[in-house]
């Protein structure tokens, strides 16, 4: 059985920072593609960072490339979204996920993390 927890979020003002965790069983991080998503509300979930595994390559957002770096521990089984200068506009429940169906890019995963709430204020 294949289960995510996130964890990490919070209340921060722009320009601060915080890191997500996302502890997995039932999945080997270091082996299989992780994503995270985020979700605002009356919008629909958009993409934000993925990794082919342990050292593998990672992807981007366009509108958080240069301030999110998405990481694991191998040790931990943890997949890690570091968030620097937040904006108000990265307000949003953000979710990791694994086994995609399709590209890294779209939301179809297997497997969904129950999520964690980001607010930034301004």
């Amino acid at each position: 059985q294949v289960q995510l927890v996130e964890s990490g979020g919070g209340l921060v003002q722009a320009g601060g920072s915080l890191r997500l965790s996302c502890a997995a069983s039932g999945r080997t991080v270091s082996r299989n593609a992780m994503g995270w998503f985020r979700q605002a509300p009356g919008k629909e979930r958009e993409f934000v960072s993925a990794i082919r595994g342990s050292g593998g390559p990672a992807y981007y957002a366009d509108s958080v490339k240069g301030r999110f770096t998405i990481s694991t521990d191998n040790a931990k089984n943890t997949v890690y979204l570091q968030m620097n200068s937040l904006k108000p506009e990265d307000t949003a429940v953000y979710y990791c996920a694994t086994d995609a169906r399709g590209t890294l890019f779209s939301d179809m995963y297997n497997y969904w993390g129950q999520g964690t709430q980001v607010t930034v204020s301004s």
